[in-house]
């Protein structure tokens, strides 16, 4: 079975907020990780480390720089689920 965007969103969201270490609530689409939410690069890397292992995808390096928010990790995963 092939694991959809719509399907994986909540989960991706758990990910990010417990590697962020934030509550569910506080994260919106657009809320910026790095200025809203104190994230720094490692965090960056261990989101898409998470991403990738779990949805067995691959995420490019020029990737990384759109992924500040829900909506931009969830355009990246939506992208590399569709290229499997």
């Amino acid at each position: 079975m092939t694991i959809t965007i719509d399907q994986a969103q909540d989960d991706i969201k758990e990910l990010v907020c417990d590697i962020l270490e934030v509550d569910p609530d506080e994260v919106t689409e657009t809320s910026l990780f790095k200025q809203d939410h104190d994230a720094d690069s490692l965090r960056a890397i261990e989101i898409m480390a998470a991403l990738e292992r779990n949805y067995g995808i691959e995420i490019a390096q020029p990737d990384m720089a759109r992924m500040v928010n829900m909506e931009g990790v969830l355009a990246v995963v939506s992208e590399g689920l569709a290229r499997k």
